[in-house]
């Protein structure tokens, strides 16, 4: 069977570092950080005052106050970045056949600030069950596609993925194989999270997992560098839009790229730990190469999933160094999650988008925030530290690892007719 040819025609974003794509573009190329003192709750008792908020975003603006008042902010942020992405793609939906139109959506949590509300009113309560009725409809992570298909009149296959830190590398992989397999025209996809509230921040410092670099917020999170010591929390969302070759030449869209390979695979190792010879990430890297039809020789770049903790950042290096073997000297390798922080279930897109745009403008963003060498990795690296590098880049490679041990990596090259 030939499979269909995959491009992007659509991009958008809302991110700690910009609320749109040009923005977050900037940001990332100039080395920006998006970590700041929280101030969406009090932080005063917890360990970890700090994250990687979204800046200036208003949800009533957006959508108007009662329909804000309706939807998680997970789904004001999917819903923000995809008109962002539609109007990108120069998309009139009167004009398409929308039965052939899906969204694919990922979220690794979902509406958990919807969650925490109800649940905590309700315990406040004298035990009535008085919950809100959008409460179910506000949480669930599926809700998030199914505003977008509602919004649009979108009737093609529509479904959220949810595998923790790669759910939005899951849901481009499920949209690009359903439109090479011909079932659909285009796919709105992507991910968006919005876990920066006290349960989210409560949890992850329950499980060690997050920064406590109180004193300097802006440069806790530092993926490589010796002195890491968890990862950033981080909140937004990435959308792109995924078109069959044909569908977009017809309508004349302008393309960015073309997604050529997907892989997924598991650690099988540990609940929430890495497996510490990086067995899973290697095979999922190796997975993708193979489904692309491509050798580590055809690689520039590699946006690594890079979060700073001390255990997770030497198993994805022991990864590619397996995967790439000699060629990992000759490649770019950053985390974006250095500016970004860690948007969890958004992080897949928001940096497929990063990888895609590196092709477009042929520049490595930085991995920014290091200061101390670690002498367990191999100082021929490039871990592209601290400024943004010009090189061509012709094939980008984007990872994302999740707790449960799910791995998923996605691989674009420049478009050639």
């Amino acid at each position: 069977m030939e499979f269909k040819r995959v491009v992007v025609t659509g991009l958008g974003a809302l991110t700690p570092i910009g609320n749109t794509v040009p923005e977050y573009w900037n940001s990332l190329i100039n080395g920006v950080s998006g970590a700041a003192f929280i101030k969406s709750f009090d932080v005063e008792k917890f360990k970890t005052k700090f994250a990687c908020e979204v800046k200036g975003f208003d949800a009533e603006g957006f959508l108007g106050r009662k329909e804000a008042r309706k939807l998680d902010p997970f789904v004001q942020y999917a819903l923000f970045s995809t008109e962002e992405a539609v109007k990108d793609a120069g998309l009139d939906f009167e004009k398409l056949d929308t039965s052939r139109i899906g969204v694919i959506w990922g979220s690794g949590i979902g509406g958990l600030k919807t969650f925490l509300d109800e649940v905590v009113n309700f315990a406040k309560g004298d035990g009535t069950p008085k919950f809100n009725p959008f409460f179910i409809p506000k949480m669930i992570a599926d809700i998030a596609p199914g505003h977008i298909s509602i919004k649009y009149g979108l009737r093609g296959p529509n479904f959220t993925t949810v595998s923790a830190c790669a759910s939005s590398n899951n849901s481009l992989i499920d949209a690009f194989n359903y439109l090479r397999l011909g079932k659909a025209n285009m796919f709105i996809t992507g991910g968006s999270e919005a876990i920066i509230n006290e349960a989210g921040i409560g949890g992850f410092n329950a499980m060690h997992a997050l920064s406590t670099r109180n004193d300097d917020p802006a440069t806790a999170s530092r993926p490589f560098d010796l002195d890491r010591d968890g990862f950033v929390a981080g909140e937004g969302a990435g959308t792109i839009i995924l078109e069959e070759l044909g569908h977009a030449l017809k309508r004349g869209a302008k393309i960015y790229a073309e997604m050529v390979g997907g892989g997924m695979s598991a650690d099988a190792y540990h609940m929430t730990a890495p497996h510490p010879d990086g067995l899973g990430a290697s095979l999922v890297m190796k997975a993708a190469l193979e489904d692309a039809g491509l050798t580590p020789a055809d690689i520039d770049y590699v946006n690594v999933h890079g979060t700073s903790t001390p255990i997770g950042d030497p198993q994805e290096v022991k990864a590619i160094t397996d995967a790439f073997g000699d060629r990992v000297y000759d490649i770019n390798i950053s985390s974006t999650k250095s500016m970004t922080g860690h948007l969890l279930g958004a992080a897949g897109a928001v940096e497929a988008i990063a990888s895609i745009l590196a092709i477009q403008n042929d520049i490595i963003p930085p991995t920014i925030n290091h200061f101390t060498d670690d002498p367990a990795f191999d100082p021929r690296i490039n871990f592209t530290f601290n400024k943004a590098q010009k090189r061509v880049v012709n094939v980008a490679q984007s990872n994302g690892f999740g707790f449960g041990g799910h791995n998923a990596s996605v691989i674009f090259k420049k478009y050639q007719q």
